[in-house]
């Protein structure tokens, strides 16, 4: 199965729903005059208000239904045809059961007329809140619980926000539970300038390669950009293979949309030759037993 994907990096306009909302219509606008075969769009991490808000979370948080009912209908007022259809996963801050959290959101958007249901497939709760150096998530919104793979109309897919992909154990609960695609949504800071050196992009053209390499999942990476309290974030969007093959990268700093073209099939060549993913999965009754006694560990225990 061949999937058209398009991602965009936007610099949001910070604290303003509304306004940011507004700017993915314009997207969805402009993906329908230039690129109307585009089945997926992948936008990132908190793109619906900024990163940086601190108390102000809570003035912009939305339920999962509340930003999918708003979304659907300004794609319905943006996109005129008939059979529009389009997948769209995104980041945004999510109030739930009481609580704030940092999470994305994979949503299916059809015209009103379409043959395609409009629908909410799943929401995912940032699992890993960074709280080092310039972060401070804690304090803000409440840590996601669960890490989950979910079926879609282009196969079977999960969804990690920024740090859930610094531990390898996020990637690897994704691979098993069957994705073969992982989104990642970034609002990644630039640090560690050294000349044209850049330390947070560096890491992220390690993890992510060899996230997709290891379990051979195509991985799809939208970064945030703009600044923040003098925060300047890094953009650096791409689409990495099952093979850990970059084929196609953002701009740092400026507003972009890139566009691959995806083949699923690919995974299981991948893994046919390099059946990493099944070895883990023959041996996983010993790491489940493994993980178990770390566990139990004393000064480990939650």
């Amino acid at each position: 199965m061949k999937i058209e994907v398009a991602v965009a990096q936007l610099k949001p306009h910070k604290g303003n729903y509304v306004a940011n909302l507004e700017c993915i219509g314009d997207l969805f606008a402009q993906l329908e005059e230039e690129a109307p075969q585009t089945q997926v769009l992948v936008l990132p991490e908190t793109v619906l208000s900024g990163y940086f808000l601190e108390g102000g979370v809570r003035d912009v948080a939305k339920t999962s239904e509340t930003l999918f009912a708003d979304l659907l209908r300004v794609y319905r007022e943006r996109v005129a045809r008939e059979e529009a259809t389009l997948d769209v996963c995104l980041g945004f801050y999510e109030l739930f059961q009481g609580k704030y959290y940092n999470s994305s959101l994979y949503v299916t958007l059809s015209a009103e007329n379409s043959t395609e249901p409009a629908r909410l497939l799943h929401t995912h709760r940032k699992f890993f809140l960074p709280t080092y150096g310039v972060f401070d998530e804690k304090r803000f919104v409440s840590r996601g619980r669960t890490l989950e793979a979910f079926d879609t109309r282009f196969g079977r897919v999960s969804m990690l926000i920024c740090e859930d992909v610094w531990h390898s154990i996020s990637a690897t609960i994704a691979a098993l539970k069957g994705a073969m695609i992982v989104y990642v949504l970034s609002a990644s800071p630039g640090r560690e300038f050294s000349g044209h050196h850049i330390g947070n992009i560096a890491q992220w053209n390690v993890l992510l390669p060899a996230m997709a390499e290891e379990h051979n999942v195509w991985v799809i990476y939208a970064g945030l950009i703009g600044f923040e309290g003098g925060k300047g974030f890094t953009g650096s969007s791409q689409v990495v293979d099952p093979w850990g093959n970059t084929l196609v990268t953002a701009s740092v700093t400026e507003e972009s949309v890139i566009r691959a073209t995806i083949d699923l099939d690919d995974v299981a060549i991948a893994r046919a030759n390099s059946p990493l993913l099944a070895d883990l999965e023959a041996a996983l009754g010993d790491i489940a037993m493994q993980l178990q006694q770390v566990a139990q560990v004393p000064h480990l225990t939650l």
